[in-house]
């Protein structure tokens, strides 16, 4: 019961969460563009606070989009990020699902889009063979686009993938392609789909904001290689980007779904440090709906399903994450990992699981980012061990693969 929410009905099969989620209304069909942003945290915004003016783009955008102001990241990992959105699930513990044995076949959010009508395609400015994404999205149903520079570029897939050629690449590091490249790519892309007259899922990205923090010169005001620099660049080729997609014939019918995979500091002193899973994510363009601020407690497991309660989608579904927009206060959480610990926060709550099943609740203030040591709610306890049994045990099970 705890990932039901109002609008769902349960289908009666034993140890499972499989459900029929149901939305009132004409259901709308927008093309959809997801851009993960590599490691922007909610701090580099100036909504947040910052005054180093490094997110013009981004704080723009969030002022004209429906922005979920209280999201945490569930890890510290891009294929952390991927996976809690891609299959709207806490972390399970150790390695990422991106990362692991028998994760062809899953029901992730791209099944639902399959569904409706959609093609799927996932786009990265590097090797998509880097922590497997390839064999990830590839055997769950996504075409690939990324640079297929490593070994094994011939073998067989379920998908179909395309290269971003030497020509299409004006800068590149250890990494990847710039964000600049990999958005002129997507743009190219979308062109070619646009035509088909069916709609589209592009899961798209980034990367220029990662260590060594190199980008081109010349497009920002200086070149100068660091983290804030690299916050700057890739804020601009969002810019870019965003200038010439208003250009074209899809744009007026294309929803963007924006937000981070995780933060930039990820490591912190205590337990788990709060502050330092806190994302920007917000859903830009849609049709008819008024930019506001969502303030409830949220995780990234929950963006898409709140994306498809603004479609009007009714769907099958095995996801643990929720409706933002419909939860009830006593539904706030967020699901948060530090590679061996894994937590839920719910309120000022925070009850963080061990290894060797050991636990430890704090209290947190928010206002100075602390934790506090406080005594466990068993009730609370309860409840998180749920979470991430049920996540995991439903995944070695193959419960939570296609039918």
């Amino acid at each position: 019961n705890a990932v039901k929410a109002k609008n769902d009905l349960l289908k009666n099969s034993k140890n499972n969460i499989s459900r029929f989620t149901s939305n009132l209304g004409e259901e709308k069909k927008p093309n959809i563009i997801f851009i993960g942003l590599e490691s922007m945290s909610a701090s580099f915004l100036k909504r947040y606070g910052n005054t180093q003016h490094i997110t013009p783009t981004i704080d723009a955008l969030h002022k004209q989009s429906i922005a979920f102001t209280n999201m945490f990241a569930t890890g510290t990992r891009t294929i952390r990020g991927i996976e809690a959105i891609s299959l709207s699930i806490p972390p399970t513990p150790g390695r990422s699902i991106v990362k692991r044995k028998n994760n062809a076949n899953l029901f992730t959010i791209g099944e639902v889009f399959k569904q409706k009508g959609y093609s799927r395609t996932f786009l990265y400015g590097g090797d998509a063979d880097f922590d497997n994404m390839l064999n990830y999205f590839s055997t769950n149903g996504f075409d690939i686009v990324d640079r297929k520079k490593w070994h094994r570029l011939d073998r067989e897939l379920p998908t179909k993938r395309n290269r971003i050629e030497d020509d299409e690449v004006s800068f590149e590091n250890t990494w990847a392609a710039c964000d600049g490249d990999l958005f002129k790519k997507l743009i190219q892309v979308t062109d070619k789909q646009h035509l088909n007259k069916e709609p589209f899922f592009n899961f798209v990205m980034t990367s220029s904001n990662h260590p060594p923090y190199t980008f081109p010169e010349g497009i920002i005001d200086s070149n100068e290689k660091n983290r804030s620099n690299a916050v700057r660049y890739s804020d601009k080729a969002l810019e870019t980007f965003f200038i010439e997609a208003k250009k074209k014939p899809w744009f007026k019918n294309t929803v963007f779904v924006v937000i981070s995979d995780h933060c930039s500091y990820s490591a912190g002193r205590t337990e788990i440090n709060l502050k330092n899973h806190h994302i920007p994510a917000f859903i830009y363009n849609l049709k008819d709906e008024i930019p506001r601020e969502v303030k409830k407690l949220s995780s990234q497991i929950d963006i898409f399903p709140t994306l498809f309660g603004y479609l009007n989608w009714s769907y099958e579904n095995n996801f643990f994450g929720k409706d933002i927009t419909k939860m009830s206060s006593e539904e706030e959480r967020a699901f948060i990992g530090n590679h061996r610990k894994v937590s839920l926060l719910k309120e000022n709550q925070l009850i963080v699981l061990e290894t060797n099943k050991k636990h430890v609740s704090y209290l947190w203030n928010k206002e100075k980012n602390t934790l506090k040591k406080a005594k466990t709610d068993p009730i609370l306890l309860k409840e998180t061990i749920s979470y991430y049994q049920s996540a995991f045990e439903l995944f070695k099970a193959g419960k939570i693969k296609i039918k």
